[in-house]
């Protein structure tokens, strides 16, 4: 974590703030506490800000606000927002039917690591992962930290089609493909949940700050939970993260 946040360009209309050179809960807390604030109190000519594991990129309007002003006012910004309170984690559970057509690249995981295809299941949902930032896809959660006796890096060559709602693992990070799209991460697994509705409000299931924990299922809760999903009667699994 850097002891004062570092600005960097990004091209003509473009700021980013980093807190820090890794990928940790306390540089990801002061990322979303500047974040809220942002949203709270509104700077001058800031269009859209874009938060990430450590950093946020603030888009802005050269015409009304300069670069020298906007840097000085996000300084201030950040020295403020440590006071702001997060809220409550949300903690999801997600089903997931682990292997077989649902996880092809299981076995693979279990095998870079020399232990038992048993042991990455217990081991992958046995662990309360923090919902560092959305991306890549809308609704992609970039999930940690993955326990390192399970890290396995990505595909060499990335599948041009990863079905929606599979699982991966890449380095130290484990993910949920919410929409059908090419990937390269490992795939150990499959949730029948919809993690992007463009319909719904918010569009996103998870964001930033929430918790998820993995929950194995079998084939058949597995289609009985899609079906639930398909007909409307669905509710998600929500419970208070344990201290």
């Amino acid at each position: 974590m850097y002891v004062e946040p570092r600005f960097l360009l990004a091209g003509d209309s473009g700021l980013v703030i980093e807190f820090g050179n890794q990928v940790s809960p306390e540089i990801n807390a002061k990322v979303r506490k500047l974040l809220l604030y942002l949203e709270k109190f509104h700077l001058e000519g800031v269009k859209e800000v874009v938060p990430t594991y450590r950093s946020l990129l603030v888009h802005y309007d050269p015409s009304s606000c300069s670069l020298e002003k906007l840097q000085s006012e996000l300084k201030k910004a950040a020295d403020k927002s440590v006071t702001i309170p997060l809220s409550a984690a949300r903690k999801f559970t997600v089903p997931i039917k682990y292997g077989g057509r649902y996880g092809p690249d299981l076995a693979d995981v279990a095998a870079h690591n020399k232990i038992t295809v048993e042991d990455v299941i217990r081991i992958h949902s046995n662990t309360d992962y923090l919902v560092y930032m959305i991306g890549f896809t809308p609704g992609f959660p970039y999930l940690g930290e993955l326990p390192e006796s399970i890290a396995c890096p990505r595909l060499i060559t990335p599948r041009v089609k990863v079905p929606a709602g599979s699982v991966g693992i890449a380095g130290t990070l484990t993910g949920i493909y919410p929409v059908e799209s090419p990937g390269g991460w490992r795939l150990i697994g499959r949730t029948p949940l919809s993690l992007f509705d463009e319909r719904s409000s918010p569009p996103c299931l998870l964001q930033a700050g929430d918790y998820v924990r993995f929950r194995g299922t079998t084939e058949a809760e597995y289609d009985r939970i899609a079906n639930e999903i398909e007909t409307g009667s669905y509710r998600s699994e929500t419970r208070p993260l344990e201290k």
